[in-house]
């Protein structure tokens, strides 16, 4: 399984932004996936989970600003932020586990300016 993640950059405080995880290789649809962001020095945070069926799990820090969703078509996981502060500037990764597996992403750079 291979995750690609994209969407990532430089916005203003207040602005939105976008992030995709497509996931590809031979595989049906993938289950659980999930979002995570990582600042310097410090651990992995999970922001966001969704299951096959389109189950959500939004953490409490970001409830009500961030969106997951995914096209299970396309094995396409989806991460909407909207009014984007400058403490959710992070390296954010898409994961999930496919048949006892963990993948991870590589990582796309989010960073808002204030």
């Amino acid at each position: 399984v291979q995750l690609q993640a994209s969407g990532g950059g430089l916005v203003q405080a207040g602005e939105s932004l976008r992030l995709s995880c497509a996931a590809s290789g031979s595989i049906s649809i993938v289950p659980i996936m999930s979002w995570y962001r990582q600042t310097p020095g410090k651990q992995r945070e999970l922001v966001a989970s969704i299951t096959a069926r389109g189950t959500t799990n939004v953490v409490d820090i970001v409830k009500g600003r961030f969106t997951i969703s995914r096209d299970n078509i396309k094995n396409t996981v989806y991460l909407s932020m909207n009014t984007l502060k400058p403490e959710d500037t992070a390296v954010y990764y898409c994961k999930t586990i496919y048949s006892g597996v963990v993948y991870w992403g590589q990582g796309t750079q989010v960073t808002v300016s204030s």
